[in-house]
């Protein structure tokens, strides 16, 4: 059966996350019912990353597999029409015709994510649902510090939710930066795989170093307890953003 990979972008907000759920609205299952509309055949689609309830993407892979060859601009515009008729946030940017052996999920190499922080004493208007909103100023210098003592191969329990279902705690995070552009902080975390809720966990620490109520030090010890109870706050998941996926 001819496979497709699809890129894909959406806002989070309406959706119970990206997994399909029974009795409640997901993008996967906003994005199949879309496909069987326009192809008449039920499909079962396969994302690189399962994103929680309220996180956005700009850029999430999935495949698909169609009984009938089509044209892969084809695929994208008539899943994009039918998503624009049930009034989804969300948007096919490429179709493309794949091996068989392409894998959205076991083929990707590396995912990189950003969390972004609006950090002024307005509130967003235009961005409301889209950033956390920190009135306090924070020091982003010493986030980017203390999130270094992060980066390499490390037991995440810290960090790592406890309905995870991750076979271990241990990963590699190949980057975690953290930059001040204006009134806005964006933390930049990449790694062949993630944690569930590593990315807001990991966010919500830096967030204490960056209001001075904790050091790298502090971080470091976080790190080293291996305990959900010595973790910061999580991170709301409005502020936080699959960018793109290596393969």
């Amino acid at each position: 059966m001819p496979r497709y990979r699809i890129d894909i972008e959406y806002d989070g907000g309406p959706y119970a996350g990206w997994q399909r759920q029974m009795g409640q609205h997901s993008v996967q299952e906003a994005i199949e019912k879309a496909i069987a509309a326009f192809a008449g055949e039920e499909a079962t689609l396969r994302g690189a990353g399962r994103t929680d309830a309220g996180v956005h993407a700009l850029g999430q892979v999935a495949h698909v597999e169609l009984s009938r060859k089509w044209e892969p601009n084809t695929v994208r515009d008539a899943i994009n029409a039918h998503l624009r008729l049930a009034n989804e946030t969300v948007s096919i940017l490429r179709a493309a015709a794949v091996a068989d052996d392409f894998d959205a999920r076991f083929s990707a190499k590396t995912r990189h994510y950003l969390y972004r922080i609006l950090n002024r004493r307005a509130p967003p208007a235009l961005e409301r649902g889209r950033v956390w909103h920190i009135p306090k100023r924070l020091d982003a210098d010493a986030m980017h510090e203390a999130a270094q003592r992060l980066v390499g191969h490390h037991d995440f329990t810290t960090f790592r939710s406890v309905q995870c279902q991750a076979k271990s705690p241990v990963k590699t995070l190949d980057r975690l930066d953290v930059a001040r552009l204006g009134e806005e902080i964006e933390i930049r975390a990449s790694a062949r795989s993630f944690l569930h809720n590593q990315v807001r966990s990991l966010a919500g620490t830096l967030k204490k170093v960056g209001e001075g109520a904790w050091s790298a030090d502090d971080v470091q010890e976080a790190l080293e307890a291996r305990d959900r109870a010595a973790c910061g706050p999580v991170a709301p998941a409005r502020g936080l953003y699959l960018v793109t996926v290596d393969y």
